[in-house]
């Protein structure tokens, strides 16, 4: 079972994140940020992930520690369920529609993190929740994930269509990545033999 728990407490946040990559996608998730919560749905359900996040957060501040927070426990859990990456596709790519927007994603589980985000949001919120976080999310999975990560918005005219569809891009690329691929299955996908 590729699977890992993480926990995570700073003087800002207690998360705990507990993922199963061999999933079927089944998720509880409670960090006290109602939108936030919908989207970790999405992720994990869309990348057959199974998920269960508790975060505890300042979020008589704002909503900003819990979401970066939890986007770095869940890239150190989605690491250390990967281990030494042998056998799985690595790459993972996903072009979405969800209804005005069209969200792509392209992603290299490459232990090389780096984001390229190309998917401003029209409003700056979505009902209270602040959109510039979205892209916050990603970039702790990016780094505390090693994910090289690109997502492009291509069209869009609701926030909140946008938002969903770069989680539910994410997760269906993130998906193809981390499946075994059956022809190499006992090998690291890389010509340097580590990743």
């Amino acid at each position: 079972m590729r699977s890992a728990k993480v926990t995570r407490k700073t003087a800002e946040t207690e998360i705990s994140v507990k993922i199963n990559l061999d999933g079927t996608g089944v998720y509880d998730n409670r960090t006290g940020v109602g939108f936030f919560d919908h989207m970790l749905d999405q992720l994990a359900r869309h990348s057959l992930i199974d998920m269960t996040v508790r975060a505890k957060g300042d979020l008589h501040i704002d909503d900003h520690h819990t979401v970066e927070d939890t986007g770095i426990a869940l890239g150190q859990a989605l690491s250390q369920a990967l281990g030494d990456k042998k056998g799985i596709r690595r790459y993972g790519a996903c072009l979405l529609a969800m209804d005005d927007a069209l969200v792509r994603c392209a992603l290299d589980l490459s232990a090389r993190p780096f984001l390229v985000w190309n998917a401003d949001m029209p409003t700056a919120k979505i009902g209270t929740f602040d959109t510039e976080l979205v892209r916050e999310f990603f970039t702790a999975l990016s780094t505390h994930g090693g994910i090289t990560l690109h997502v492009d918005a291509l069209h869009g005219i609701n926030s909140h269509h946008i938002a969903e569809a770069a989680f539910k891009s994410v997760a269906r690329a993130l998906r193809e990545a981390v499946e075994t691929d059956p022809r190499k299955s006992d090998a690291i996908p890389s010509t340097k033999g580590a990743l």
